[in-house]
């Protein structure tokens, strides 16, 4: 295992919405036997709320503080040496304060994504906010990737099982 995991034993999922961050992730969690925390669930939890109704209720730039606050604090459980694998909400990687709060705390791995491929799993789903304008979810998708490249790795994801993703992100040379 490389240095930077050993001191701060976090690995952090990021990519577009419906990339297979959560799934993926409960699976890595499962097979390292380490924790698993979605900062979205957290978020709900926390709020007594969908996503969606905060988006609705109270916009977007408080949605993005409470993601900030609730990541800052799954990344304090990685600093205390708590073992986790989070997945990320797909627009925290792309805002400074989350990426400057994950850098250095962990290993971040891009779930590369084909659009074709999320507009399937997204096309019947009411729940994301984002998701709602065609031509807004098409732009915000090539927007984000320049973000998201900035992660350690990528691993493309190819299709709905999350094996060959799990697969390839334990044949990183992190381990």
């Amino acid at each position: 295992m490389i240095l930077k995991l050993k001191r701060a034993p976090g690995i952090y999922l990021v990519g577009f919405m419906a990339c297979g961050k959560s799934m993926i992730g409960s699976c890595l969690a499962a097979r390292l036997g380490w924790g698993f925390a979605d900062v979205d669930a957290d978020i709900e939890s926390e709020e007594r709320a969908s996503i969606l109704d905060i988006f609705d209720s109270r916009g977007e730039e408080e949605f993005r503080r409470l993601e900030t606050e609730a990541l800052r604090r799954r990344v304090h459980m990685i600093q205390a040496g708590h073992p986790l694998v989070v997945a990320l909400g797909g627009g925290a990687f792309a805002r400074v304060a989350n990426f400057d709060l994950v850098a250095d705390n962990g290993v971040t791995v891009w779930l590369d994504c084909p659009l074709s491929l999320i507009r399937r799993r997204v096309e019947s789903s009411a729940h994301r906010p984002l998701a709602r304008d065609p031509v807004k979810f098409e732009v915000l998708y090539y927007a984000r990737r320049e973000s998201y490249a900035r992660a350690d790795y990528c691993v493309k994801v190819t299709g709905d099982d999350p094996e060959p993703s799990v697969d390839a992100i334990l044949k990183l040379p992190i381990f």
